[in-house]
């Protein structure tokens, strides 16, 4: 008798135990997605800035120095827009690259304007890497636009106006 109350003891204590078990996993699963979801909605809503607005509208319009030297060349507010930007575009890289922010985000959000802004980039800090030097410079930006370059060469993504409503229906 006592082995029996043993035995049912024993199989509710592990039954409990996996219970619990596929609790936590549940939990630690749902407060991952909230995180996501969290780290998503505020990268949006550092996109919809008015400072962001300024630096996208800098990048597209500037012409962006070759060299260092031709950097600290131009005035100073443009330089802090030139920093400012290469900084958010290595950030964003480095949040991508580590599975924090996914890259269809970016790719929806900004696209190929990493890809082309990289282009401007690219000859200053090349020279940069090599002057100063700091091989590492806006590494995880030129990682990040050569990579949407890379997927929209790939598989280009269509409009979401063009099938949106498709995908609309089938997740209703």
């Amino acid at each position: 008798m006592t082995d029996l109350i043993t035995l049912i003891a024993n199989i509710a204590l592990t039954l409990s135990f996996i219970i619990a078990l596929i609790f936590g996993i549940a939990q630690v699963k749902t407060a991952e997605r909230d995180r996501r979801e969290r780290l998503t909605i505020e990268t949006l809503r550092s996109f919809q800035t008015h400072d962001f607005a300024e630096l996208l509208y800098f990048i597209n319009n500037a012409k962006i120095p070759s060299t260092q030297k031709a950097i600290r060349a131009i005035p100073e507010e443009e330089q802090v827009k030139f920093i400012e930007y290469g900084q958010q575009m290595e950030s964003l890289g480095i949040l991508v690259a580590e599975g924090i922010i996914d890259i269809d985000l970016v790719d929806k959000t900004l696209g190929s304007f990493v890809t082309t802004s990289w282009e401007k980039y690219k000859p200053v800090f090349q020279d940069i890497r090599e002057k100063a030097p700091d091989p590492f410079l806006g590494e995880y930006f030129q990682w990040l636009a050569e990579y949407i370059d890379e997927r929209m060469k790939k598989n280009p993504r269509k409009p979401f106006y063009v099938d949106g409503i498709k995908k609309i229906k089938r997740v209703s």
